[in-house]
């Protein structure tokens, strides 16, 4: 059964239930009760760019396992996915087991697409700092991606909207520098230097707002 993301399996399921596997983490997992007083384990689940809702019925073969399921989690869910016109992406017929290191570590990682323009846009913009001819701006973007460039690579551009992601707030940095150094010949007037200073550093604040750790 190939493996796909929760964004392709979103995006397929549209046409009909699809079989598939996904890599996900246990972004959380509440216990909680029915209308009619019955338990059942709500997991919301999430991998580099989409999550869904799990709800673990008491019936179901792997309820006790889910109820025990933790935030330090990574799972593979195989199933079939379909749109529901009420909750949104659901499973039926699905199975669980927990993944092994690698595929723990690709998942973190992101898809391989996601990765391959996340190291283009750090080259990017470490390149676009060189090019700033003050040497007091450039020292300082120089010293504020080598000590907080591992914090910029897994933070997030926004908790719902644009580059809602791990890594997206690189993109969205990249992504405005590059419009900047389209439009800069257009305004001879503007100090491009502190234009690519401004970009770097306009949203350093969501390393703290919204980092992503290590290990999630």
């Amino acid at each position: 059964m190939q493996l796909m993301t929760l964004t392709e399996i979103r995006r397929a399921a549209q046409s009909g239930p699809v079989s598939a596997r996904v890599h996900v983490q246990v972004e959380s997992a509440t216990p909680k009760l029915t209308r009619e007083q019955q338990p059942y384990c709500e997991l919301v689940l999430a991998d580099a760019c989409d999550r869904m809702t799990l709800r673990v019925w008491s019936d179901h073969p792997a309820y006790k396992a889910c109820s025990a399921l933790t935030t330090e989690n990574f799972i593979e869910l195989t199933g079939e996915f379909y749109r529901h016109s009420q909750y949104g992406l659901e499973a039926r017929k699905w199975t669980v087991r927990p993944l092994i290191d690698q595929e723990k570590n690709e998942l973190l990682q992101g898809p391989a697409d996601l990765r391959a323009r996340q190291n283009a846009d750090r080259e990017f913009i470490a390149r676009a700092i060189q090019t700033i001819s003050d040497p007091r701006l450039r020292a300082l973007c120089d010293a504020f991606l080598k000590e907080w460039g591992d914090r910029f690579r897994r933070t997030a551009a926004a908790r719902n909207y644009h580059h809602a992601r791990r890594g997206g707030l690189v993109e969205h940095t990249a992504q405005m520098m590059r419009i900047a150094k389209e439009i800069a010949p257009l305004y001879p007037q503007l100090n491009v230097d502190l234009l690519l200073a401004g970009i770097l550093f306009h949203d350093c604040g969501k390393l703290w707002e919204n980092a992503l750790p290590e290990n999630g």
